[in-house]
């Protein structure tokens, strides 16, 4: 039993129901996540617009973005956040091998040198960001330019909260829609 309500489609204002219907089509469902943050609807409005710029703009590859948000959440011990992307991951093209590699990745040849230096970050800002040493920011620099750094950190960032929110509320992977729930929203079935 959730510990805070899920809001369903037709609970929900107009404007929301367009971030609904669009995660419906995307995804097959409406995160629970989201359903939840849809109490306080400017704070969902502005969480969603804030992690599609992170996520999807930029010089960096979403899939990259995804492989830190992975291992940030792998670190959270997130259930939710894990199941969730680890499925867009593997959508953008990294294997089961590789997200099981992100434990080692210190030694695993599965990634390069610039990704091994993103993972990395993930772990210091995730574990302990006061201790990320100049040394540490110059390899860093070393692979990514200023505003790649900004990016990656945000990633990482953005899912910290998103890992400590969904841990707290003991959130459980969505599941995906009914064939009712796409039927309301208008859709002929569940993306495959």
């Amino acid at each position: 039993m959730p510990r805070v309500s899920r809001l369903n489609r037709s609970e929900v204002s107009p404007e929301l129901r367009c971030i609904y219907d669009r995660y419906l089509q995307q995804r097959g469902n409406v995160p629970y996540f989201f359903r939840t943050m849809a109490h306080r609807p400017q704070i969902f409005q502005t969480m969603i617009a804030h992690m599609e710029a992170v996520l999807s703009t930029g010089t960096l590859p979403t899939r990259l973005k995804e492989l830190v948000v992975v291992r940030t959440s792998q670190l959270n011990c997130t259930e939710y956040c894990l199941t969730s992307h680890t499925a867009i991951s593997l959508r953008l093209g990294w294997t089961p091998e590789h997200l099981a590699a992100l434990h080692d990745w210190k030694t695993s040849a599965l990634f390069t040198e610039a990704e091994k230096t993103a993972i990395h970050l993930a772990e210091a800002m995730t574990l302990h960001s006061h201790q990320f040493s100049d040394e540490e920011m110059t390899r860093l620099r070393s692979f990514y330019s200023e505003g790649e750094v900004v990016e990656l950190m945000a990633a990482i960032g953005l899912f910290n909260y998103f890992n400590r929110f969904n841990n707290l509320l003991r959130m459980e992977p969505t599941q995906p829609a009914s064939a009712e729930e796409m039927a309301q929203a208008g859709f002929d079935a569940v993306p495959a």
